[in-house]
């Protein structure tokens, strides 16, 4: 083991000696590395990469093979001790012995011999190597996003840009900032390349950030122009691009941009030269780009749409649907096309969500009614892939057995539960007979649909772990209440618990958990229990003097009494084992847990949070924080400010109630420390960034004292809120429309960015003026939301059941209408609406013809909720 470490170790000495000295050219914005560094080392920790041992290090130290200058490093303030310091920060065992962790301040960081160092360590496979990476990622971003960075050879700039990875993955973007001026074109493609890397770790605004940065950059770089505002504008002088006449997203753009062009804006895609997008359409880079995202907004989606058209004009078009990529979830026309090209279309659609937009649904069954009306129908059936349960149950009913249970067995598809009857009774026949647990497991697809009878005789199945966790996650209550109860016949509760897990396991009775002789925690800590078997079992744990506090699901039932009663010496070791598991936490727990250490903290000191420190600050989960009572929050030191904000930006302010008195206190406090004695009109658009999520806690007046682009920008972004407070949603709806203009006036683009807030009241939800693009973004701005009113649902039957004279779509349905009325209970009306049929009237039901009613029967008994007429 020795000899594997030795190059780790010595490219650790190396690293903190080549960065002991001050830098020629700091970073523009100094960063935290010290809190960098320990979150990416907790990742390594995570991950299980072992840690560098102490004794090797001095063992290698006073190695005699290593030059002098390389032993005996004795100084406290070296990278070499910070290190150190970091590294055993993260460990559960050396967080506490440890709470002041050395600075990585910029005086300490030179940059200069960093890529020569990492080349080093790129080549060593030593698993601690994790943590050096980890240590040197935000020192290499650092380098990157100076002035420094400008003047590398483009090998050291891959380099660094290969080590800087880490800080950019799972990061907030703001945090780390993108250089100014990255200065030279082929440093702009690298560093293109890796944020095309780190494109899926990125939140939604992250991405649309980099889009802005990169078109500033691309702009620069390769038209000596910029799109800053002249009064915006820091960096050095340059003329501003003409707007509307730079056509900036040419083909090295497009290909720079990669996954990024999901989040141009439409009239940016007007900015790209015809041929040069045709060619990148042609070459089915846009398809291989846009292949890891399905959220492009439609406004976008339609202009892209509409170039491709362009480009595959009459013909072409048919023939290269296959190039449709992301494009296939924007197209809703109906084609006269081959079997063949309806197949590839097909396949195009398989990559959209279902649940986007029900016409992608209604697109995908006219394409599988082509593909099987010219095929044999095994070849066809497997053509199909998960469309296949676009089939009626006639059709799947007239497929051979032997063809099905093929398919079934070798292809996941989301069935319908009229499908499962008809696939069962097809593989198994009407009787219930036995089946073995290895068939058992081979007809999990269709798991919903199996009788009970035939669950009750597969003591088998117990020995395919992962089978019976797949089969068991698509079973109803009832099935797996069956299950359980013909494995109790056979099996001891013991083994059940020790190989059972997923919906199965938390079905099982409490009564038999308490016959399943669980003598310690390790036997339950990494399964899956429900609340009251968690509950069942934190008690069972605590009666026998055996619980900890590293419990997984276990810890959703633990009581407050229990927190209550840990011993104040024990307190920070609780508090850190939950918190890395914070999601099994109530917001009760969550409460209990943060008064125990508020308590514990102030009996060591009685103004601890009058006079905390940063070190302090940092060691209390931000989780935890929120839960800090009101005139504690306000008591706070303005030393604290960066730390506080810190940790609020990354805050989910789900685990506070609603109501909790201290949203508003946090509020405040985080405002008090960005004005920092300055008046809120004064702040910034980076400074308002840094409120995270308490940005939707702003009280309408406060937004008011902004200045006007920040009071602008405030507004879109709050567009992002998952919780607005509900005595607010109707002044800011106002102060959106005082801003934007009258919704009727606004475009598809405008009502995507603004949409979300209009959503939050029923009002002005039923208010939106009927346009021939609302329907789509309303689809698109579904998919964010948790829950859907009933006001958004209504507006959307609106939308489909009116014909409007501006739509050919409408004009088209209108015409299959029956008689003259403007709600038209067509085939093709009734499998869109889907569940928001309950909204029909009983005297619009009376109109529909008996062969709709036959065709739609599936699909309207699946509505609940219909008035008693």
């Amino acid at each position: 083991m020795a000899t594997k470490g030795r190059p780790f170790f010595f490219l650790l000495i190396v690293a903190c000696e080549a960065l002991a000295t001050p830098p020629k050219e700091l970073p523009a914005n100094k960063c935290d590395f010290t809190d960098m560094a320990q979150k990416l080392m907790r990742k390594c920790l995570m991950k299980g990469y072992p840690a560098p041992m102490l004794m090797q290090l001095k063992t290698i130290f006073n190695n005699s093979d290593l030059p002098m200058a390389y032993r005996n490093s004795k100084q406290s303030d070296t990278l070499l001790s910070t290190f150190v310091n970091v590294m055993q920060s993260v460990f559960p065992d050396g967080a506490n012995k440890n709470p002041q962790v050395n600075k990585m301040t910029n005086e300490m960081c030179n940059f200069s011999n960093l890529p020569t160092m990492i080349k080093l360590m790129r080549n060593s496979s030593v698993a601690s190597a994790c943590y050096m990476q980890a240590f040197v990622a935000p020192l290499s971003w650092a380098t990157l996003t100076s002035q420094s960075g400008n003047n590398m050879t483009l090998d050291d700039y891959d380099t660094l840009l290969w080590a800087a990875k880490p800080a950019l993955q799972g990061m907030p973007l703001r945090e780390v900032n993108l250089p100014t001026n990255v200065g030279m074109r082929e440093h702009l493609k690298k560093m293109m390349a890796m944020l095309r890397e780190v494109y899926s770790d990125m939140s939604k605004d992250q991405r649309t950030e980099v889009v802005k940065w990169g078109k500033e950059q691309i702009t620069q770089n390769y038209f000596n122009c910029t799109m800053i505002p002249p009064s915006d504008s820091k960096s050095m002088p340059m003329q501003c691009c003409k707007p509307g006449k730079l056509e900036w997203l040419n083909l090295d753009a497009l290909n720079m941009m990669g996954p990024y062009v999901s989040r141009l804006a439409p009239n940016d895609v007007d900015s790209s030269p015809k041929e040069q997008l045709c060619e990148y359409f042609r070459s089915a880079k846009f398809k291989s780009a846009t292949s890891m995202t399905t959220d492009m907004k439609p406004s976008l989606g339609e202009k892209f749409f509409k170039k491709f058209q362009e480009c595959f004009g009459g013909k072409t078009f048919a023939e290269n649907v296959d190039k449709l990529g992301i494009l296939a979830c924007h197209y809703s026309a109906a084609l006269d096309l081959t079997p063949d090209l309806s197949r590839k279309l097909l396949s195009e659609l398989n990559n959209c969500d279902d649940g986007s937009n029900p016409k992608i649904t209604q697109l995908k069954k006219a394409l599988v009614k082509s593909v099987m009306s010219n095929a044999s129908s095994p070849k066809a059936l497997l053509s199909l892939g998960s469309s296949v349960n676009l089939l009626s149950s006639k059709q799947l009913s007239e497929i051979p057995d032997k063809v099905l249970k093929e398919f079934v067995q070798n292809y996941t598809v989301p069935w319908k539960r009229g499908h499962q009857r008809t696939l069962v009774q097809k593989l198994l026949g009407k009787e219930c007979k036995s089946v073995s647990g290895k068939d058992l497991i081979a007809l999990q697809s269709v798991a919903e649909g199996l009788p009970s009878c035939v669950l009750k005789h597969v003591k088998e199945i117990l020995n395919d772990t992962e089978g019976l966790k797949n089969i068991s996650n698509r079973m109803r209550k009832g099935q797996l209440m069956a299950m359980l109860q013909g494995l109790l016949q056979d099996v001891a509760p013991s083994e059940l618990v020790q190989k059972m897990s997923g919906p199965l396991l938390r079905s099982l009775p409490l009564n038999k958990l308490d016959k399943a002789n669980i003598t310690s925690l390790d036997q339950v800590v990494d399964k899956m229990w429900n609340q009251a078997q968690a509950a069942f079992l934190a008690k069972k744990m605590h009666d026998q003097n055996m619980l900890q506090w590293r419990l997984h699901s276990v810890l959703q039932g633990v009581t407050c009494k229990m927190i209550n009663k840990v011993a104040d010496n024990d307190t920070q070791d609780m508090v850190q084992a939950i918190s890395e598991t914070p999601q099994w936490l109530s917001k009760v727990q969550a409460g209990c847990a943060a008064q125990k250490l508020f308590a514990t903290l102030e009996k060591k000191r009685a103004d601890y949070f009058k006079t905390i420190t940063e070190a302090e600050m940092k060691n209390i989960p931000t989780y935890l924080l929120l839960h800090l009572p009101p005139l504690k929050v306000k008591d706070l030191p303005d030393s604290v400010c960066p730390v506080f904000l810190d940790k609020m930006k990354e805050a989910n302010l789900s685990s506070l109630p609603q109501r909790s008195p201290s949203r508003h206190a946090l509020t405040q406090r985080a405002l008090l420390c960005l004005a920092n004695g300055k008046n809120v009109s004064e702040l910034t658009n980076e400074d308002v960034s840094r409120l995270g999520p308490l940005l939707c806690e702003l009280q309408p007046s406060q937004l008011l004292f902004m200045a006007p682009n920040v009071f602008n920008s405030s507004l879109k972004a709050m567009a992002s809120c998952q919780h607005i407070p509900q005595h607010h949603r109707a002044d800011i709806i106002q102060l959106v429309t005082q801003t934007f203009g009258n919704p009727s006036n606004w475009s598809a683009e405008t009502m995507e960015a603004l949409g979300p807030l209009f959503l939050l009241d029923d009002n002005a939800t039923s208010a939106l003026p009927n346009k021939p693009w609302m329907e789509d973004v309303l689809y698109f701005l579904k998919l964010s939301l948790k829950q859907t009113s009933d006001a958004l649902r209504k507006k959307v039957f609106s939308l489909i059941t009116t014909t409007t004279t501006s739509n050919a779509a409408r004009k088209k349905r209108a015409a299959n209408s029956i008689g003259n009325d403007s709600k038209a209970l067509t085939v093709k009306v009734i499998e869109e609406l889907g569940m928001d049929n309950v909204y029909w009237k009983a005297a619009q039901l009376d109109q529909m013809s008996a062969e709709t009613f036959l065709a739609t029967l599936e699909t309207l008994g699946a509505v609940p909720g219909y008035i008693p007429d």
